[in-house]
């Protein structure tokens, strides 16, 4: 948005689940809420917008103070903080493991030694954008938390975590500590003189923040997620079929119960933690998690297209796109349908997923690339039976969700 556009604006709709630039909106009306609100109550946020019924932003020092609208719960506050730090990491999964994946394929043709295999696994592997999962993840989170002066001590304390084997569960105690470190010391420092409110931001808050981060990262919460991290591998490193299928359900179907939101995250985060704790080569989580995501866009795309008269025009025509969604393991493809349906279209999409989920467990499959889709799939270690376990859930949802949704009135 141009600075003009938000000059004539009457008022200001944030509709997020994560930190957005404020400090523009500064001096205009302002009501933040959830995405879930801006995609069910637009026609009230608007109508509030309009009439300028919402608080005045006030920007503490360019910082995104919240407007103070409604106050949030303990729950969404975190999951925005969280929220925070994923979406920053997930352009290092996307693009690192995209090279990653491709290397693989490289590897397969010309073997390890192929001088192009090298350069994508250290471009898009441990020595380079996948080193830096954590410490974005947990920088971003701690930024979210108390803004700029977080985000060194959260990378920092972020990159202790990878150093120690900590694992994703480190990092994300490294993104929260850091953020709460900063705002301790905000209130500690407080009272003194107005004088060297300027040494706050460029030397007190990143030296004693750093420090005190830094320690407790380094004595108590490195080791104790360490041995977590190293417990949690080794379980699932000895879970025998029967489990491995139960998990994969589970995960599935997580990924379609939010499509997007704090299941799906969770899902596609522990998978992701899996993968990398395992040196990039446990990829069967991989495998649960990216079927169980491609399946709702496909099952819309599907029932559009085979139950006609149970959708509108717009609506089958939107259903089109999700193939294209779909097969790029884009699960988001679906919100506007769930939206509009949400009991059958999720419950319909929840049911091929974990279905899809658990398949690729029983013909234990492993996908040792973080994203990609049908792109990736190639990789798997049986890429026809992975690509079976995504229509066999793609069709299920589908099937259910034709038959369940009642016909348009003419």
């Amino acid at each position: 948005m141009t600075e003009d556009e938000i000059r004539r604006a009457k008022g200001v709709i944030v509709a997020a689940d994560k930190n957005v630039e404020m400090a523009r909106f500064a001096g205009k009306p302002v009501l933040q809420r959830p995405v879930s609100d801006g995609i069910r109550k637009s026609e009230e946020l608007i109508s509030k917008a309009v009439k300028g019924d919402a608080p005045i932003y006030q920007a503490e020092g360019g910082a995104a103070s919240p407007a103070a609208d409604e106050k949030k719960s303990v729950g969404s506050t975190l999951y925005k903080n969280l929220m925070n730090g994923i979406s920053h990491m997930l352009p290092f999964v996307v693009g690192g493991g995209i090279l990653l994946a491709i290397s693989f394929l490289i590897e397969q043709v010309g073997g390890e030694d192929h001088p192009i295999f090298q350069l994508l696994q250290t471009i898009g592997g441990g020595d380079g954008a996948f080193h830096f999962l954590i410490p974005i993840l947990a920088g971003f989170i701690a930024m979210s938390i108390a803004d700029r002066p977080a985000l060194m001590p959260g990378m920092v304390g972020g990159l202790m975590a990878v150093n120690a084997n900590a694992g994703f569960l480190g990092g994300l105690a490294a993104g929260f500590l850091a953020g709460y470190v900063v705002i301790g010391l905000r209130r500690v420092f407080k009272h003194l003189p107005k004088a060297i409110d300027g040494l706050k931001a460029i030397l007190l808050y990143p030296v004693f923040g750093l420090l005190i981060t830094g320690s407790l990262m380094f004595y108590i919460l490195s080791p104790i997620f360490s041995w977590i991290n190293t417990g949690l591998i080794d379980v699932l490193n000895n879970l025998g079929t029967g489990n491995m299928v139960l998990l994969g359900i589970i995960l599935g179907g997580m990924m379609s119960i939010d499509m997007g939101g704090p299941f799906n995250k969770a899902a596609y985060t522990f998978a992701i933690g899996v993968f990398t704790s395992s040196g990039n080569e446990n990829g069967l989580m991989m495998a649960a998690v990216m079927a169980g995501g491609m399946v709702p866009p496909l099952a819309i795309a599907l029932a559009t297209t085979f139950f006609k008269n149970k959708f509108t025009e717009e609506e089958r025509k939107s259903g089109i796109t999700n193939y294209v969604l779909g097969l790029s393991f884009i699960t988001e493809g679906a919100i506007p349908f769930a939206a509009a349906d949400p009991l059958r279209v999720l419950t319909s999409c929840i049911v091929g997923s974990a279905v899809a989920g658990g398949l690729t467990q029983l013909w234990a499959i492993n996908l040792p690339a973080p994203h990609g889709g049908i792109f990736v799939a190639a990789l798997a270690s049986n890429a026809l039976m992975f690509l079976l376990a995504v229509v066999i859930g793609a069709v299920l949802s589908g099937f259910i969700l034709g038959l369940w949704k009642k016909p348009l009135k003419v």
